[in-house]
């Protein structure tokens, strides 16, 4: 039998499940604010792992897929350890927000301080007492709010080659090069020696199903892939991961903006593929009798887009990615791109 887990000074033993609240701090009316973190401990040994969701506390996805990978499990079935904070930015939850009170951006605030700032002490409580506990980490957000993205895979997979592994288990259609931005979780963690794959998937304050079964779908890949999990008896894993159609690997992305202010007219949605120079999109002005039309600056596939039909000059509209090496795929492809082995290009309103 297992040793007993302990987290927060409470123990759970092998085999259990339990709910465990870290104090943070209170609010103004001396209303207690924890964390609360479900530990899955299993009866077999294996790695530790951590789901996290609403370190921004407008997106929602998170909170959800993870409320369903919980009701999936059941801790005699794991091997290793689960650990899964639903809602980080409780803070920022209850208020619909992206931060924190102090508006201090959560995910540009680790390792944080336990004599910091509101966003440095959960910070440190989160990275100490749940991130450097685990090897293997997933994070999930959401695009920013009036925007949406298409379910995909941020890491360095250019560096490291297990955060590659992981991400193909996980099975999203893109996998993008992302650097780590100072601040952020995925940078603090990997510093411990954890690895983190951060999920994107759907809007701000909304939950979006496709991006939500991604993830949980997703999830379990990743905990197959480590051995936390085993496939039913006569369903064969190699199998099961043929059937997946390979990854889209892209090192860089931009935005593409509006030229001119108006009524953004397009057809295009998340996931369409582009070639360069194709019209993606038109401006049309609701005083004057012009259209300014929005043309791709080069082939890619469209992983995020604005969903507000009113734009004004420079609004982000399309979210392009790219491959310096472009696989010529079937003309009813989505776009399949090769690993490049260029340093990544990354837009500076999507780095997480």
């Amino acid at each position: 039998m297992r040793q007993p887990f302990v987290i927060g000074g409470v123990s759970i033993a092998a085999g259990e499940r339990r709910l465990v609240d870290l104090p943070v701090s209170k609010l103004s009316n001396h209303t207690p604010v924890t964390l609360p973190v479900h530990v899955l401990h299993g009866p077999r040994p294996g790695p530790t792992m951590f789901l996290t969701a609403a370190v921004h506390g407008d997106e929602l996805n998170g909170v959800e897929i993870i409320r369903r990978v919980l009701r999936t499990l059941q801790p005699g079935n794991v091997s290793g350890t689960l650990l899964a904070v639903p809602v980080v930015n409780a803070y920022g939850f209850i208020g619909r927000s992206r931060y924190l009170p102090d508006r201090r951006d959560l995910n540009r605030s680790f390792p944080g301080s336990p004599n910091g700032s509101l966003a440095a002490r959960l910070a440190h409580i989160l990275l100490t007492e749940v991130v450097k506990r685990a090897q293997i980490g997933i994070d999930l957000h959401t695009a920013a709010i009036h925007r949406v993205n298409l379910p995909q895979i941020r890491c360095e997979y250019s560096r490291r080659a297990r955060s590659k592994q992981l991400s193909k288990a996980f099975g999203t259609q893109v996998i993008l090069n992302s650097p780590e931005r100072p601040g952020s979780l995925r940078k603090a963690a990997r510093e411990m020696g954890v690895d983190v794959l951060v999920y994107e998937g759907g809007e701000g304050l909304r939950f979006d199903e496709f991006a939500i079964t991604a993830a949980v779908d997703g999830i379990a890949g990743v905990m197959l892939e480590i051995g936390m999990l085993e496939l039913p008896e006569g369903v064969d894993i190699t199998t099961s991961q043929t059937l997946r159609r390979e990854p889209m690997f892209a090192n860089a992305s931009k935005w593409i903006r509006a030229p001119e202010a108006g009524v953004l007219r397009t057809s295009k949605r998340i996931g369409d593929a582009i070639s360069e120079d194709e019209l993606i999109g038109v401006i049309s002005n609701p005083y004057e009798d012009n259209d300014v039309e929005i043309r791709s600056p080069r082939r890619g596939l469209i992983i995020g887009r604005t969903t507000l039909p009113i734009v004004n000059m420079g609004d982000a509209l399309f979210h392009v990615a790219w491959s310096e090496e472009i696989h010529r795929a079937k003309p009813a492809s989505r776009g399949s791109l090769q690993e490049p082995s260029a340093e990544p290009l990354m837009d500076e309103d999507e780095i997480i």
